[in-house]
């Protein structure tokens, strides 16, 4: 294929980041279009990580799902997602045409994730078609591998609460391993490097430490890219969602983000720098993941 590589692939924000973290990325194949290797992941894939934004511009992350097959790629600058949130996600209301999206597609059994942003150039009854503006790939570092199989579950009654998290929520959160955070260049990015992103924050349980309503998150060594650091210096809204894999439980969170740079003596030996999450409002969506880990699961 031709090479689609995004010549100046970093906001302001992400740049800024880089420079906070004492250097980006030795190269950076960012694509204005998905290579072939990605084109052929995706329609390999259970379920798919969302991010979307509401009308006042406060991010909110999802997971939709499906049979493998469900996410395709039409061509080479477009992904169809052939499914919807329920009526009684938060996120829902906002996946309309035009919406900016940011999308992960991870494969917790391979430890293989793949990030595409774009808009939402379609939605309707069946599903989403996204133009990819942004398409590139992550290391696998730091995903818990488990290998996700269908399960029959009948979907409970959503709770909704503010910055105080519910008991059931607050267990969730001690056990997470695996977490997803989105996040928003705001409106102070211009071009392919401005809008949406997904990603994947992981480690093990107790990783992410709760005290009353703000969530500590260690950030470990990476691709040094900054993505979802580099929005949250433009823009500190951001949102969180977590799964829990045996009750099939959805916690989604809104929050604002700030960055320690210099964070002195970390918990965490692996971390090279944290940030804190302030939880403004919350969802507790029950037995609503249609799958479950079938698997001996391991860092």
């Amino acid at each position: 294929m031709n090479d689609d590589r995004i010549l100046a692939p970093f906001h302001a924000g992400e740049l800024r980041a880089q420079q906070l973290a004492g250097g980006g990325p030795a190269g950076a194949p960012i694509r204005s279009q998905l290579p072939e290797q990605h084109r052929a992941f995706f329609p390999l894939l259970p379920f798919i990580c969302v991010a979307v934004a509401d009308d006042s511009g406060w991010p909110l992350a999802t997971p939709l799902q499906g049979e493998p097959g469900f996410v395709s790629s039409p061509e080479a600058g477009q992904l169809h997602i052939a499914a919807q949130p329920p009526v009684d996600d938060p996120a829902a209301p906002w996946l309309v045409a035009g919406a900016d999206i940011g999308l992960l597609g991870i494969d917790l059994g391979t430890r293989r994730r793949n990030r595409e942003n774009g808009v939402v150039a379609r939605a309707d009854s069946g599903g989403l078609l996204v133009d990819v503006h942004q398409s590139f790939g992550n290391c696998p570092k730091y995903i818990h591998v488990r290998q996700l199989a269908p399960v029959a579950r009948e979907p409970g009654p959503v709770e909704a609460f503010g910055s105080a998290l519910p008991p059931d929520a607050q267990r969730l959160v001690a056990a997470c391993e695996t977490m997803f955070v989105a996040s928003s260049s705001g409106g102070k990015a211009q071009g392919a490097a401005r809008g949406l992103d997904i990603s994947h924050r992981g480690g093990a349980a107790g990783f992410v430490r709760l005290e009353g309503s703000v969530l500590s998150v260690p950030d470990y060594p990476g691709n040094r890219y900054f993505n979802t650091l580099g929005n949250l210096l433009l823009e500190p809204r951001a949102a969180l969602v977590m799964v829990d894999f045996d009750s099939g439980d959805i916690l989604q969170l809104q929050g604002t983000a700030d960055v320690a740079w210099d964070a002195g003596a970390l918990p965490d030996p692996l971390a090279q720098r944290a940030w804190t999450f302030t939880i403004e409002r919350g969802w507790l969506r029950r037995a609503a993941f249609p799958l479950r880990d079938a698997g001996v699961a391991g860092l």
